[in-house]
């Protein structure tokens, strides 16, 4: 009792259920360079009284305020919004207070008592003669003049004055805030670039870019491949790691254990006798050569997303100048990686624990700093669940201090708490299970919590429908139709999505075992020559696909996405809508690859704007087919062997001055 005495009993106001926010502000929610940050909160006091509510914010880099008049919704929620104008962090929080002048003015407004408006009148002025004193110059004598009319007037003339919208403006101006209540917690916004929110990646090995005559692929040789990737549409390019590749324990082809001369190892093996993490394979050319790579990628649109990969062969130089920065066994030997009963020999990874920690954290921070000097903004994070949470949290918090252009990519199979946290920590991005998520019910159920839950504040999905380490089993036995449904999936249901390439528009499928998950003849182990002129290529389609995410801006965004009924488990049914509904598009996919399935699809009409008495078209633009449905309830025909989705773009029949009908 005595602790709660000590505060100051007079601020009534209570303020609660701010959203968004993450753990009372520990961390902060991602929206992109822009974009509006929507702030409701519920904040109400007892008694009648009428609170001013204020969203305060500014840049975390600067110390000036700014402030936004929150709004009433109705049972005591509030909303105002800001704009992001600069890239890095801002804080934003919430502070209310109970606003006397106008609790008087409109209790005021009730009386017909001449004699007792002419009493309360005096009341009014008090407020306005306070104000006043808050206030300077011109202002200042208005209240002034105000306050003496107030006291002096009749009772028809002081109603007047207290409805006087100059005087409710003064007043709001200097309304009294020494008794307000602040929200106890500062919360924190990322602005992020825009492609943090909407990016379309390809995945390819550099190796593999060789000729027919070549046995080993340069950045030469990639730059000639740029137009194909960027002709499909793609804006991100990923290249796994092309560091020196160790030769001790080196795998072979198919991840054998004895490898030949030949072999050229897994690119995850990191660090040789020329070099480790800021070093380039030889073969691959030099550093000069990469950055033209960079440049020529940008050139056509593209930015180049690294592969960062925290491990090292026993080759690396660190291994030889930091050995307190590894693992020992008993025999004083260096531990490699291992995953019983797999054990990874051409790897060791690094001791987080190790009493250097502060110098191996150090060292990998200048990692990601030497590549960004190099004009890379965009990095893909290898296993970043097998590192310490707090190590990403310092690293992208240091990086995006002084780099807030920069993007991470999160590659992190685990465990949903785990790879949330990440999230939470500072990635942009993060892979997903979409990739084992196959029926309708699974991929309604896992879509519904990432775009309709708290998880959408922090958490952006980037869909990829295969990976040099997974051939996923729908893909092994679809055929054709498989890989078409998938990327449609992928690249409708993600506004981030990317494929390993050119494994995917060439439909690889082809597993090394049974069951497994794993390729036949991995580029994770030996280099591949891809005919990439195959008639049967995915390459138009993949092309066209990307075409229509580029020119709707309702599929570059995740929040507004939603399921609708249809009454074939095979057939899945969902939508995304601008802000203000002036676009819609209509997914329905058949996630069966082998025949034809039909049903009935139930739109509700009025979330999505449309008149139920009036007909509208649905324009499908993969096939530029146009039909014209009515109601909520409609027919839809899906064979695979033809396409196996419908990307609907929905358009309103309206009725113009003339009688004539035409389609928005």
């Amino acid at each position: 009792m005595t602790d709660r005495l000590k505060l100051d009993g007079r601020r009534r106001v209570i303020i609660e259920n701010v959203q968004p926010e993450i753990e009372s502000g520990r961390f902060p929610i991602k929206r992109v360079l822009g974009q509006d940050v929507v702030v409701q909160v519920d904040a109400f006091t007892d008694s009648h009284d009428v609170l001013n509510c204020m969203l305060c914010y500014r840049h975390s880099t600067k110390s000036d305020w700014h402030e936004v008049i929150m709004c009433p919704l109705g049972d005591d929620r509030w909303h105002a919004s800001f704009l992001l104008e600069e890239l890095g962090q801002y804080v934003y929080t919430i502070t209310a207070w109970i606003d006397h002048f106008f609790s008087w003015r409109n209790d005021f407004v009730h009386r017909n008592d001449a004699q007792d408006i002419v009493q309360t009148l005096g009341v009014g002025a008090k407020w306005v003669e306070e104000a006043a004193a808050r206030a300077q110059g011109k202002d200042q004598v208005q209240l002034q003049q105000f306050a003496k009319k107030m006291r002096t007037a009749r009772a028809d003339s002081g109603a007047m004055l207290a409805r006087s919208e100059a005087l409710a403006s003064l007043m709001q101006q200097y309304s009294d805030r020494s008794l307000a209540s602040d929200y106890p917690y500062l919360l924190g916004v990322w602005s992020e670039p825009v492609k943090a929110q909407y990016s379309t990646w390809y995945e390819f090995f550099p190796r593999s870019c060789a000729s027919d005559d070549m046995e080993h692929g340069s950045f030469a040789e990639c730059q000639k491949r740029l137009p194909y990737i960027s002709g499909m549409g793609f804006d991100v390019l990923y290249l796994p790691p092309i560091h020196p590749i160790g030769l001790t324990k080196r795998k072979g082809s198919n991840n054998t254990l004895g490898a030949s001369d030949t072999d050229v190892g897994s690119p995850w093996a990191i660090g040789a006798a020329e070099g480790g993490h800021k070093s380039i394979h030889p073969q691959l050319g030099t550093l000069d050569d990469f950055r033209q790579l960079v440049t020529k990628a940008r050139e056509l649109g593209m930015d180049i997303a690294l592969d960062i990969a925290f491990q090292c062969s026993p080759d690396h130089p660190y291994v030889q100048a930091h050995p307190e920065w590894f693992c020992h066994r008993a025999d004083g030997s260096i531990q490699y990686a291992e995953n019983p009963p797999k054990k990874y020999e051409d790897i060791v990874p690094f001791d987080f624990e190790t009493d250097a920690w502060q110098e191996l954290w150090q060292e990998l921070l200048d990692v990601v700093l030497f590549w960004i000097r190099q004009g890379i903004c965009l990095f893909r994070v290898d296993n970043p669940h097998t590192k310490p949470l707090p190590f990403w949290e310092w690293l992208i918090g240091e990086v995006k201090r002084v780099h807030p252009e920069t993007i991470f990519l999160a590659e992190a199979f685990t465990r949903p708490k785990i790879a949330y946290r990440l999230a939470k920590a500072g990635f942009s991005q993060s892979y997903t299970y979409f990739i084992w998520r196959n029926s309708k019910r699974e991929l309604e159920t896992y879509f519904t919590k990432l775009t309709q839950t708290e998880v959408r504040e922090y958490f952006r999905p980037n869909l990829w429908p295969n990976s040099p380490d997974i051939l996923a089993e729908c893909l092994q036995f679809g055929g054709r139709p498989a890989f078409m449904l998938r990327l449609v999936l992928a690249a409708t249901l993600g506004a981030n999505y990317g494929i390993y390439g050119p494994a995917y528009e060439l439909m690889e499928a082809s597993p090394r075992v049974a069951g497994g998950e794993e390729y036949l003849d991995s580029e994770k182990y030996q280099v591949r020559h891809w005919k990439l002129d195959r008639a049967d290529s995915l390459r138009d389609f993949i092309a066209r696909v990307n075409r229509i995410r580029r020119e709707n801006a309702a599929l570059q965004q995740d929040h507004a996405l939603q399921f609708f009924d249809v009454n074939n488990d095979n057939l899945i049914c969902y939508a995304k809508t601008t802000p203000d509904h002036t676009e819609i598009i209509l997914v329905v996919v058949n996630l069966d690859p082998h025949h034809t399935q039909s049903g009935w699809v139930t739109l509700p009409l009025d979330t999505l704007g449309l008149d139920a008495d009036r007909s509208y078209q649905v324009q499908d633009l993969l096939t530029a087919a146009c039909f014209l449905w009515s109601g909520a309830l409609n027919y839809v025909e899906i064979n695979p062997q033809v396409a196996p989705a419908h990307i609907f773009k929905l358009r309103r029949r309206v009725r113009t001055e003339h009688d004539f009908d035409y389609f928005l």
